[in-house]
């Protein structure tokens, strides 16, 4: 299996989902994706239940990409927000994400406490504090094949130019992938693919601040990557509601229309199979 350093300078542009729990690591996982994002979202909603607005510390996060990477056979893009502090806390966050087993890290510019991109009232650091933490970050990984994704918040506060302007310099300053967060027409897509040679990454979230096109289309404009953060847990949510309304309702799950996973193979996901595979080794050594 290639790293994602050389998948990512393959033409074919990169898909891959949010994952959130680790139910929908192994769903994805099974299905055959070549890479994963930990969306930082869905990852708070799931394991605190709290919103995605810099409540969460490292120490809850780095836990789930330790959890997540061991679930996984492809490369885990893993959400690390503005590095949880200042610049030694970058090069602590750089360093647990990556012995946690993160192909990449994605920092952001966003002024403490951060918020989800396509919300409102992000706010940006001045660009040089954001590119001392990118510095760190470079100087701080283990192995070059760990990523540094640089995103920038500017254009919603700022305007499209900055935000532009702090890619080059988040560039400049040795990030492997840039994100220019929540380009708001296919237009102001094109301009950000026609303004770098190197992997973008474009960040597709249903009802967020842009458009969702195709993974055709994306690698069209110029996109090396592309994360789907929201789609498994607003999917997730929404069959959930109805799953547990059906129920609430009528008191009878065979009232729920949804389609269900089959229980067995639910337990064969979840690996009851190796479960069942010792217990039956060791049911004959009882007997011998």
């Amino acid at each position: 299996m290639p790293s994602l350093k050389q998948r990512l300078a393959q033409p074919e542009i990169l898909i891959a989902p949010g994952v959130f729990d680790m139910i929908s690591v192994k769903i994805a996982d099974s299905l055959g994706f070549e890479a994963h994002y930990m969306t930082g979202y869905g990852t708070v909603a799931s394991h605190l239940g709290l919103p995605d607005a810099g409540l969460a510390t490292y120490s809850d996060m780095v836990s789930r990409v330790s959890a997540f990477t061991t679930a996984s056979k492809v490369p885990l893009i893993a959400d690390g927000d503005t590095g949880y502090g200042g610049l030694l806390n970058v090069e602590h966050t750089v360093r647990g994400y990556e012995r946690a087993g993160a192909a990449a890290i994605q920092i952001e510019d966003q002024e403490f406490p951060k918020k989800c991109g396509h919300t409102p009232g992000r706010r940006v650091v001045p660009l040089e504090d954001m590119l001392r933490k990118i510095r760190v970050a470079v100087e701080t990984r283990d192995s070059q094949d760990f990523l540094i994704v640089a995103r920038t918040d500017a254009r919603t506060s700022l305007g499209l130019d900055e935000a532009l302007r702090r890619g080059e310099a988040f560039a400049e300053a040795g990030a492997d992938v840039l994100f220019i967060e929540s380009p708001e027409s296919v237009e102001e897509m094109e301009r950000v693919c026609r303004s770098f040679d190197q992997p973008l990454l474009a960040n597709m979230v249903e009802g967020g601040r842009t458009p969702v096109l195709s993974g055709t289309e994306l690698q069209a404009l110029g996109y090396s990557l592309a994360i789907f953060p929201a789609l498994g847990f607003l999917a997730a949510g929404s069959a959930l509601r109805e799953a547990y309304g059906a129920l609430l309702n009528t008191g009878d799950s065979r009232r729920y229309s949804g389609e269900l996973y089959d229980f067995m193979d639910f337990s064969r996901l979840m690996g009851f199979e190796a479960v069942w595979d010792f217990e039956r080794r060791h049911a004959e050594d009882k007997k011998s």
